[in-house]
């Protein structure tokens, strides 16, 4: 029997079908299969709940160590479902703690957060040997169910304010308690109730933190992180305001961490080393006396390069993964200079301004040489005006690379021979402006061998004059499927709407300024085209034909 309850988002990857399957599927059968898919989740989590109630033959809760409790709310909140499927869930003994609110007109609706809420209060009653809880949590609902988890050692809740008064009750009842998450805590006092919990925990215990969105916490939030300074090994801070910048430095007697990510969401903190340069050498201080730091993330902090470069040059520090987003590349020389020492680097990401005229590129590319342990390589922006003799000599000098995503300049088929010199590359994302040919992608395709299986090839942004036939793309598509059983995906330097004014017997001239990864689920990542190349863009346009009309944006 499985120990997780109970699946999630409609069930399990055993019925998962194919993209040209499903697109064989008529829309009425897709609805049909949602349902069904929708009414199994329905029915293992009555499973579950009427268990707790002992109403079934076997007694499963007693067995579940993982509870995901958001999973279940996002079930109520499914729009399929409804009706039926709604009915045959709340049957029976179940009727009673289904909880609606008032809706439009009169009617009456389900309230997802606090059903699911009553019903893990049903489930919680029979779960001796739960050890992770993750959801929605109200407080009133979290400190009934402490006492009934001993082996509780993971909480994820989704608003750090259920963690009131929880903090004597684990101390009490959970003594493996040790990794704590959760997405937001944004109350005025905050940080003083956050600081009261980590105080009444048992001490030393903490091993994991990790902040998803905003929460309002600052110095006495890290004062009483120190209670667990022994402990804590990942530290994960998103979104800090200038408060929490000022005040890490009162981390200092945490130096224990393997993983620390600091992100600012806004954008707005103070440049620290020339506003407050004091507190900005205690922060250094602290970095540098974490000996053991294995994996950094900074984002979107200002001068976060400065911050990073004296871990860098730490010779006692080691990291194998290191990322760094929000910075330009004529600030970060020095930053890319560190960069050579840190040799037992495995992954690397590094996002920010380029700069075409200097000596920035020759720096980094000079320090990325150097570390020949990468596996895992991604340059957003900062590697804009890259092109194919930086990119081949990359390729020469990082042997173990495994995934490379890289922007560049007029890069061609001349980087294809150093490309098939990476044997274990199972990723290749190009989101440099191109001119590559059917024929030499082929080439580079036939030349992988058993350790380039599975691999991705993606062209995020070819040159409009260097577009390939759909029959070349079907053959390049073959051929990587049949080469290294891969796929190949294709996207041209333009606009999507340039059919449609192509169709108004109107010519399209574009300008781009940003290309998108993103699929069904959402943007997963954004690549910005310089300013400087944006500007010729549209000077070319205008120097050769003309324009009428100008649009800007999406309408």
């Amino acid at each position: 029997m499985h120990d997780v309850s109970p699946v999630t988002n409609r069930g399990s990857s055993d019925v998962d079908i194919s993209a040209q399957e499903r697109a064989k599927i008529t829309y009425k059968a897709r609805l049909n299969q949602e349902e069904v898919m929708t009414m199994r989740w329905a029915q293992l989590w009555r499973t579950i709940i009427t268990s707790a109630l002992g109403n079934t033959l076997f007694p499963y809760t007693r067995h579940i160590r993982t509870l995901n409790l958001e999973d279940l709310e996002e079930l109520l909140q499914d729009s399929k479902f409804k009706n039926r499927i709604s009915s045959m869930f709340f049957d029976g003994e179940l009727a009673a703690h289904k909880i609606e609110t008032s809706g439009p007109k009169n009617t009456l609706r389900l309230d997802p957060g606090r059903t699911s809420n009553t019903l893990g209060d049903i489930i919680t009653t029979s779960t001796p040997m739960l050890e992770e809880l993750s959801g929605k949590i109200e407080n009133d609902a979290l400190l009934r169910w402490i006492p009934r988890t001993p082996r509780l050692r993971l909480l994820n809740l989704w608003e750090g304010g259920a963690l009131v008064g929880a903090g004597p009750l684990l101390r009490q009842h959970c003594h493996q308690f040790k990794t704590l998450s959760f997405w937001a805590w944004s109350h005025d006092d905050a940080d003083q109730k956050f600081a009261d919990f980590l105080n009444e925990i048992n001490p030393q215990t903490l091993e994991s933190l990790e902040i998803f969105s905003y929460a309002k916490i600052g110095a006495e939030s890290f004062l009483a992180l120190s209670c667990h300074r022994d402990s804590l090994k990942e530290l994960k801070l998103n979104s800090i305001d200038s408060t929490a910048m000022h005040s890490l430095h009162m981390l200092a007697g945490c130096t224990n961490l393997t993983t620390l990510l600091l992100t600012d969401a806004t954008n707005r903190s103070v440049y620290l080393k020339t506003a407050h340069h004091e507190i900005f050498l205690e922060i250094v201080a602290w970095l540098t006396s974490c000996k053991k730091l294995r994996s950094v993330t900074v984002r979107n902090i200002r001068g976060g390069q400065d911050l990073m470069t004296p871990i860098l040059l730490e010779n006692d520090i080691h990291l194998t993964s290191l990322e760094l987003r929000g910075y330009a590349m004529a600030d970060g020389r020095d930053f890319h200079r560190a960069l050579a020492n840190q040799t037992s680097l495995q992954e690397l990401q590094l996002q920010g301004d380029s700069d075409e005229a200097g000596d920035g590129v020759a720096t980094l590319v000079e320090a990325l040489s150097q570390l020949v342990n990468l596996t895992d390589l991604r340059l957003q922006d900062i590697s804009d005006y890259f092109t194919d003799e930086v990119l081949g000599r990359l390729a020469r000098s990082l042997p173990k690379l495994e995934g490379w995503y890289t922007s560049g300049w007029g890069v061609t088929d001349a980087i294809w021979g150093e490309m098939a010199l990476l044997k274990s590359l199972r990723r290749l994302d190009m989101a440099a402006l191109s001119r590559f040919t059917a024929n030499g992608i082929l080439d580079f395709i036939l030349s992988l061998g058993p350790g380039n299986k599975g691999l991705v090839l993606a062209i995020m942004m070819a040159d409009v004059d260097c577009d390939l036939t759909e029959r070349e793309q079907t053959t390049i598509k073959e051929t990587i499927s049949a080469q290294v059983d891969g796929r190949f995906e294709f996207q041209l330097q333009r606009e999507a709407d340039q059919k449609v004014i192509a169709a108004h017997q109107c010519y399209a001239m574009t300008a781009t300024t940003a290309l998108t990864a993103q699929n069904t689920q959402g943007v997963l990542d954004i690549h910005y085209v310089p300013s400087a190349f944006v500007s010729r863009q549209i000077d070319a346009c205008i120097d050769d034909i003309g324009v009428d009309v100008v649009k800007i944006g999406v309408p």
